[in-house]
This record gives structure tokens, sequence and C-alpha cells, in this order.
């Protein structure tokens, strides 16, 4: 555990791969669109539902899944996850009408919650100093899980058919939760923390309700799980609909879009990485140094975005330029909120304090690719991707100033906490020692 163990960066290359895998197999369904929607002979609305069902049990389910991380152990937690992660993606491969495929589809949102624990040890591996790049690093693998998918549905789609596509990532999941079971090790709680990681033993710190009932005085805290409600619309928007809007309004060939989408994939990848490392940098120099980083970002990626849709759509290279330099700096906040959740929560309810997070993040969100289907339907895709993620970006970084601006407090409380835990841990040991 100590900090040049080799053994915790085999845990962040096997929690990768679980991501890449996972995000891969969740994020499918986006090129994928087309072809299920002609199967069941559906409109934008109802595949608005579609998406919107897996994210709404999704949001439901983090408030188990936080408490279960915070109260079990997380690693054969995560391999449970992977497990339903296959089965629900098989039952959704067999389902013969739309109803059975909406109903089928809703249940693959229950593994999608699990990110909290998985996040949660690997605080436990990692202190906070660097946080910010190994979260950074993890979160490589959503976007080049949703580029791998969308090379499996632009060159298997027509080959193999959708049906057959989520065989394999399914069977995927179920082989990722073997190799979690047998490989991944838990991590004592709070392990990594400056004021405990010189002591040799520390206690066992569980789930505690007052403690997690504490988290909702925390106003940064408060302030941030606002700033999620609104911070994940144009995620789901972009994830769930931008195939689409390339496909039928810009008039893009499968082969343009791949050639459009993988290189803006990459560097919105990349973003995650340069995210969390700018974040650790700013933080080292000022505790509000994460939540500035994240507050620009969202601002700059807003006037990106808004600039790239509007150009036009003969100049298929300017466009694939400007979707570029906005991928980059779109992913800036989610390391450095994850890390900024971690700089406040205690250990043992960090799982339950993140899962709360994405609660409030997806129960609000979870509605906005119906949104964007029910405006694409009266309007155009273009003005529901506008309108959705440029007012919801705007609000987003006011409210990541306000929670910058009392972060300090926060933090400084909770690093008084841990010394404390930590004095008392050494006079216990030293009353064991003299008994």
């Amino acid at each position: 555990m100590k900090s040049g163990s080799k053994y915790r960066w085999f845990v962040v290359a096997v929690f990768f791969v679980f991501m890449l895998l996972h995000q891969s197999d969740k994020l499918l369904i986006g090129p994928l669109t087309t072809p299920i929607m002609e199967t069941f002979n559906i409109n934008e609305e109802q595949m608005g539902k579609v998406f919107s069902g897996a994210l709404l049990v999704g949001a439901f389910m983090y408030p188990l899944w936080g408490y279960l991380y915070d109260r079990y152990g997380r690693a054969k937690l995560l391999s449970l996850a992977a497990f339903i992660w296959g089965s629900t993606t098989w039952l959704s491969a067999i389902a013969p009408t739309y109803t059975t495929f909406l109903a089928s589809r809703a249940t693959t949102g229950i593994d999608d919650s699990s990110y909290p624990g998985l996040y949660s040890l690997i605080s436990d591996y990692f202190g906070p100093a660097i946080r910010g790049k190994v979260y950074g690093l993890l979160q490589l693998a959503q976007p080049l899980g949703y580029m791998l998918g969308l090379v499996v549905a632009t060159s298997l789609s027509a080959v193999i058919g959708w049906r057959h596509i989520f065989y394999i990532t399914g069977s995927l999941g179920v082989v990722l939760a073997a190799v979690i079971f047998f490989t991944i090790k838990e991590a004592p709680r709070g392990k990594s923390e400056p004021e405990l990681a010189d002591l040799e033993q520390i206690g066992i710190y569980r789930f505690d309700k007052k403690i997690a009932l504490g988290l909702f005085s925390k106003k940064s805290l408060i302030l941030l799980f606002a700033q999620g409600f609104v911070g994940v619309f144009p995620w789901n928007v972009i994830t769930y609909w931008f195939f689409r809007y390339l496909e039928t309004e810009r008039n893009y060939s499968s082969e343009a879009i791949l050639t459009t989408m993988a290189p803006a994939i990459l560097i919105l990848a990349a973003g995650y990485f340069v995210g969390g490392a700018a974040g650790d940098f700013a933080f080292k120099r000022t505790r509000r140094g994460r939540l500035l980083v994240s507050m620009a970002a969202v601002l700059i990626g807003a006037v990106l975005l808004w600039s790239t849709i509007n150009v036009p759509v003969e100049n298929q290279t300017l466009f694939m330029v400007m979707l570029c330099i906005t991928a980059l700096f779109i992913p800036f906040a989610s390391p450095n909120v994850i890390s900024t959740v971690y700089d406040i929560t205690l250990p043992e309810v960090r799982s339950t304090a993140l899962a709360i997070q994405y609660l409030i993040e997806n129960a609000g969100a979870a509605l906005a690719p119906w949104l964007a289907g029910a405006i694409a339907v009266g309007s155009s895709l273009e003005n529901a991707i506008l309108l959705i993620c440029t007012t919801t970006w705007i609000l987003g970084s006011i409210l990541l100033a306000m929670a910058a601006y009392l972060v300090p407090k926060d933090i400084n409380t909770l690093r008084e906490q841990l010394r404390e835990r930590a004095e008392h841990e050494r006079q216990q040991q030293l009353i064991e020692t003299a008994s």
C-alpha cells in the first residue's frame, strides 16, 4: 500500500479495462441508434425514452451502491457490478419487441451507478496530491470506450447486426467480473491520507449514518451537487444524439462520422488527464484550484461548442478542427469534481458522497435525451444540442465559482478531522503496546 507499490498501478490497469469495456457497452447504443430504430420502427422520441430509462434506473441505484460500498468490501461489489453489466446486456440483445427492449435496456442502468466504489477504492491507494491525475487517467477510458464502440458499430453492425454486438460486450462483462473478483484486493479506508499514512495500522471505518447526514451541512458540497444536476445534461445529449445529428442533419456518411469523431474523441480522452493534472497543479497553489480550473473550462467549452455547431455544413474540415478544440475542454471538470468531493469528505462516506453527487446529476439529466428528442421532433437536433448544452454549462460555471469560494473551509475541516483521528489511533496503539 506504500506510495511506490506496483500493485496499486495494477489496480488502476484493471479498473481502466473495466471502465473502457463498460463504457463501450453503455455507449454503443449511440452509434447503433439508427439500426435499432429501424428494427423496432420507432421515432426519436421513443428512442429517447430508451436512453432515459437506463439513465433513470442508474440514477436511483446510486444511493444503494453508495451505501453498500461504504458498508462492505468494494472490490467484490465491483465484481458483482461487472456480472450485472454482462447479464443485462444479454437481456437487451434478445428483446423481441420495443416494449421489452425498453424494459431490458433500463435494467442495464443498474450497474451504471457502480463507479463511486471504484473511485473510493482508488482514493485509498493514491493520496490527494495526485488523485486528479489518476482519476483523469481512469476517465480516459470513457471516451476511448465510446470510440471503441463507434468503431465496432460502424464496422460490424451491418455484418453481424446490433444484437450480436451486444452479445459480445455482455460476455466481456462476465469475464471482467471474474478478473476483479480474483485479483483486486480491498484497501484500508483512509490509508493514503497524509495524516494517516505513517500509521502501521488504522481502525476499520465503515458507513456512519450521522457522518453521512453531515454531508448536507457542507456548503461547497451542496453547490457541487447543484452543479452536477445541470452539468450532466450536455453529456447525455451529446453522447446519445451527436452521432445521429451528424448522420441526419449534417449528412455525414459512416466513414465521415468515424473520420470526424475519432480524433475528437481521442482529444476529449486526453482532456480528462490534462484537466486532472491542471487541477492538481492549481490545487497545490490554492485549495480553490481544482474548481477554478473546472469553472474556466466549462465556460470555454460552451463558447466553443456554439461556434462549432454554427460552422457551415459544407465545411467538414473546419467543423472537425473546431470539434477537436472543443473536445479538449469538455471533460476538465470531471476528475476535479471527484477529487474535490474526496477533499472534503471522510473516507467511510466517500462512496455515499459521490453516489449522491451522481444521483443528483443523473436524476435530472436522465431526462435530457428524451427532452432533446422531443425538441428535435418539433425543431431539429442542432437546436436541441445548442439550447441544452450552452444553457446548462453557463449555469454550471456560476455554481462552480461559488463552490470554489467556499471549498477551503470544508477542506480545512476534513484535514482537522483526520489529524484528530490519527492522534486517536496513535494513542490506542500506545495503550495496546503498554498492555
